[in-house]
């Protein structure tokens, strides 16, 4: 099977003879310089897009909202994204945020529409052009991303990809590298003709800083600065009249931090690229952009613009799990400013830290914090910033009350900031921060058992902002519970039709199939989050325990041993590999994998009976007895256990225990009575009480449970 090339070299210019070797490949440079972090990207989407749209509508118009969302000026080729309320919302008044989950999920959903796009393609008898990344060590690391997802789950014979690097690049993006290209070093070429300097300065700045020329570097470094900055502005000027976002967060910001106005035009930019950057997840950027901003601003000269690219940069720290450095940002925040807004908004984040990101979790931490900004918010002298901010810290306050299990308090605090808000704002105002309010109040109505109001008004958030699936997949949870499994599916099925496809989401869409028994559509669902996430360990599980129950053992086991590699020592897939040989037949390799699960969990009820299993098989009734009794007492009665239990019994010639098992077992609603009365049968004939023996038999033999066993048996004991 062919693979794709990976070029290495350390200039474009070295690698560019290699790169072009396919005649009308797409070409796409991906220094994040040029447009941000789906440079590339965006170029192969602007060259594959309208011949997609052109044969296929349905692909585009499935995926439309990752393409659209992740690179809006794509539009241009198909037509607007869908609306929602985070889009439509101003920035002041964004309280949802974008993070890496969802950028990811783009990449996904935009790699599964090419894929298939490449398949019709080659049904029809057409081949889709090579793709080029070049540059992809210098790229942003959502295009990194991509391109590690796309060469990992885009074969080389149904799309052949050439990537152009000087070696380095992100542990994900090397190791897909690795093992689905193929290196080719490139070979140096010579230095080119010295050009004037004027030529090379001039060059570099029309790459946007990108060029990797050290000749072109050096001449723009060696302009005069007044000349430098002027040059700058120019290119700024040409660049903006049409820039797209990419655009705006990349090339455009960086030429107007270095112009004649970097405390002006330059902040400008840098804001607009570091809000853009928060609201559309691309969290790594926003975090840049947001220190180059801080640095741009003078603290004491502008203290407001320099606090709110602080603001920016703490919720990023905080996203990517760097929590010191956010504290102590809150920290510098609070000695520096004396304004209460200040104050508010870094107790709101300190409260975030312990209550939702600490390990382990402070709510008692959380709530002297959240109590502070509360407190702060309704002392504020501006009427209609009280009213909001209020909600807002409200709203956080019941978030920190929910985690204290003080459900009732939490649900007051947000009815209380609706009731505030639907008083005194107009219907269009703060309409994404009243949707999270009314959000909240229905995860908060399901927490306290109200779900049918629960689920009316994760309806309404439906209707409110329809591609937003997570009300869809909160509204299904309830359908779930109430054990209407094809309701929940209705609102999976629409939720990956409007959203990007979320591992989650098709995870639990395969999880109800598999409840529902329709064991095809379940491993359809758990194949596409392993296709887009082989390591997902709760996919692999599930996916294996429908293995099992069709006997593909190979498949199940090797499922399990992939999940193992990351997660070796989660009970569960420990207790699932010994069940896997306990069905092979050997119960000497599945006893040590109970062993194991029950050293992690020693009340994990799977194991306690899986391991009571084997050692049955393995002659030890007597432990046997012991896990079972152990699992009945972590659970209600049970009549499989019962029966199981009183089996072991038997084998350890306790037969008064044995039938005082299947007795009780026999009481059950949901006992096996065939298997119970043939097992109570045969410990009678061992107790001497063959009248009885013999009528549980025949019993057993009516209700059409081992009638040739019970006839053969009934032979014997008549011979005696």
């Amino acid at each position: 099977m062919s693979r794709h090339v990976h070029v290495v070299g350390a200039r474009s210019r070295d690698r560019r003879p290699l790169l072009e070797q396919s005649a009308g490949a797409v070409f796409a440079c991906c220094h994040q310089g040029l447009r941000g972090p789906c440079t590339g990207i965006d170029t192969v989407l602007a060259a594959v897009l309208p011949d997609i749209w052109r044969r296929w509508p349905d692909l585009v118009d499935y995926h439309r909202m990752e393409i659209i969302e992740a690179i809006p000026e794509l539009s241009e080729l198909i037509g607007p994204g869908p609306k929602t309320l985070a889009k439509d919302a101003p920035f002041e008044e964004r309280t949802r945020w974008y993070g890496q989950i969802m950028t990811r999920s783009f990449s996904q959903g935009i790699i599964t529409m090419l894929r298939e796009y490449a398949r019709r393609l080659r049904d029809n008898g057409c081949v889709p052009p090579t793709l080029v990344f070049d540059a992809v060590h210098s790229a942003e690391i959502t295009t990194q991303e991509f391109v590690a997802l796309f060469v990992r789950r885009v074969d080389a014979e149904t799309w052949p990809v050439v990537i152009g690097s000087d070696g380095d690049g992100g542990p994900e993006l090397a190791e897909a590298l690795a093992d689905f290209a193929d290196r080719v070093e490139a070979v140096a070429l010579p230095d080119a003709e010295p050009r004037p300097a004027a030529d090379l300065a001039a060059e570099y700045l029309r790459s946007d800083g990108t060029s990797d020329d050290p000749a072109a570097h050096q001449a723009y470094l060696d302009l005069d600065p007044d000349e430098r900055a002027a040059v700058h502005d120019r290119r700024a000027d040409e660049l903006e009249p049409n820039a797209s976002w990419g655009v705006r967060t990349a090339a455009l910001a960086y030429h107007r931090e270095r112009g004649t106005d970097p405390q002006g035009r330059g902040v400008a930019a840098v804001r607009a690229a570091a809000e853009y950057l928060t609201v559309m997840g691309f969290q790594l950027a926003a975090l840049e952009m947001s220190e180059r901003g801080r640095a741009l601003t003078d603290p004491e000269g502008d203290p407001e613009t320099h606090r709110k690219f602080t603001n920016i940069l703490i919720a990023q720290l905080i996203g990517l799990g760097r929590l010191h450095d956010a504290s102590a940002l809150c920290g510098e925040v609070r000695q520096r400013h004396p304004q209460p807004l200040a104050h508010m908004t870094t107790s709101y984040f300190m409260a975030m830290i312990y209550t939702r990101f600490a390990v382990p979790r402070d709510h008692a931490k959380a709530l002297e914090f959240q109590n502070n900004a509360v407190v702060i918010a309704n002392g504020l002298a501006d009427e209609r910033q009280r009213l909001i901010y209020s909600g807002f810290q409200d709203n956080g306050l019941a978030l920190i009350e929910m985690h204290r299990g003080n459900l009732t308090r939490a649900l007051a605090l947000v009815d209380g900031a609706m009731t505030r808000a639907a008083g005194r704002l107009g219907p269009d105002e703060w309409v994404l921060h009243r949707s999270q309010l009314l959000y909240n109040r229905a995860r908060l109505l399901a927490a306290t058992g109200r779900g049918d109001e629960a689920y009316d008004a994760f309806t309404e958030l439906s209707e409110m902002d329809p591609y937003y699936t997570d009300y869809l997949a909160e509204r299904a949870k309830i359908s779930r519970k109430r054990g209407d499994l094809a309701a929940a599916i209705r609102d999976y099925d629409q939720a990956a039709e409007l959203g990007p496809p979320f591992v989650e989401l098709f995870h639990n869409r395969g999880s109800a199939h598999a409840e529902l028994g329709d064991t095809e559509q379940a491993l359809a669902d758990f194949d596409y989050v392993l296709d887009m996430e082989p390591d997902e360990a709760d996919t692999l599980l599930s996916r294996a325990e429908l293995l099992l129950g069709a006997r593909e053992l190979d498949r199940a086991a090797a499922d399990v041993d992939r999940a193992l590699k990351s997660f070796d020592s989660d009970p569960r897939l420990l207790c699932l590999r010994g069940m896997i040989h306990l069905e092979a037949g050997d119960a000497a390799s599945a006893l040590p994998c109970f062993d194991a699960a029950l050293a992690q969990d020693p009340d994990y009820p799977a194991a306690l009976v899986n391991r009571a299993v084997a050692r049955f098989e393995l002659a030890e009734p007597d432990r046997s007895v012991e896990d079972l009794t152990r699992a009945m007492e972590l659970a209600d009665a049970d009549a499989d256990l019962l029966l199981n239990r009183g089996i072991a019994y038997a084998a350890c010639a306790d037969t008064a225990a044995a039938l005082a098992d299947f007795d009780s077992a026999l009481t059950l609603p949901d006992a096996d009575r065939p298997e119970l009365l043939y097992q109570r049968g045969l410990c009678l004939i061992g107790a001497g009480d063959r009248d009885r023996a013999e009528a549980d038999l025949i019993e057993c033999r009516r209700l059409g449970g081992r009638a040739r066993e019970i006839d053969e048996l009934l032979v014997r004991e008549s011979a005696r």
